[in-house]
């Protein structure tokens, strides 16, 4: 049961990032929403020269920039606790809740947990890296009512899959918390990922601000139409 909790977390966010493509097949997701939103931003940018659209990509960057460094710190947090293992143990012994792990539990835990945030700083580098190149890109774009859709759309594809990768890195951040949780009951650990995989489809699918953003899509798309 011990392993099963450790492992658990790392599971389930693995399980969750394949499986939500397949419930978006059903029901769009607040991220497929905000997607088309990206590319109305790239086929308004190249209508405007001004300098609002390399400050709220400098602003995305900047969110980045902050979670990856966030990652490497938990990361080096993560080798002073090898480094201290005994009386980790031991503190675990004394505060945990009827729950006794024995060095070897706690060790492959911490592998774990290193595990993810390694995993996140690898998903926050790669979004900053593509966040880069998308601002690139759109201050490449001609300004003019002449740019083909394909170039728009591969523009905005970009970001999207920027995005993508920064919300894996989040995602990594919600399920170190029953990770957490691990320390002072197994159950505990598996109780919060079960609630975090809730907490996140809810999020996703059925939020506040989900139905909001998909009423802006609605009437952004009627009023195009209506352009048109």
């Amino acid at each position: 049961m011990t392993l099963f909790a450790t492992l658990f977390p790392l599971i389930c966010w693995f399980a969750y990032n394949y499986g939500v493509p397949l419930l978006e097949r059903q029901r769009p997701s607040l991220s497929v929403i905000m997607s088309m939103q990206r590319r109305r931003w790239v086929a308004n940018a190249v209508k405007r020269d001004t300098p609002m659209d390399a400050i709220l990509a400098g602003n995305l960057m900047g969110s980045v920039s902050f979670l990856a460094s966030t990652s490497v710190l938990l990361v080096l947090a993560v080798f002073t606790a090898f480094g201290n293992l005994t009386a980790l143990t031991d503190t675990l012994t004394t505060v945990g809740l009827k729950t006794s792990y024995t060095a070897q539990d706690v060790q492959i835990h911490l592998f774990a947990t290193l595990a993810i945030f390694v995993l996140s700083f690898f998903a926050f580098t790669l979004a900053l890296r593509q966040f880069n190149h998308f601002c690139i890109l759109l201050g490449a774009i001609e300004h003019s009512e002449h740019v083909a859709p394909d170039e728009i759309d591969g523009i905005a594809r970009l970001n999207t899959l920027a995005a993508k990768n920064f919300n894996n890195g989040i995602r990594a951040y919600y399920f170190a918390v029953p990770m957490v949780a691990w320390f002072a009951n197994e159950w505990l650990a598996v109780a919060a990922t079960v609630i975090t995989v809730g907490f996140m489809i809810h999020r996703e699918f059925f939020s506040t601000a989900h139905r909001v953003a998909a009423s802006i899509a609605v009437l952004a798309s009627r009023r195009e139409k209506e352009r048109g």
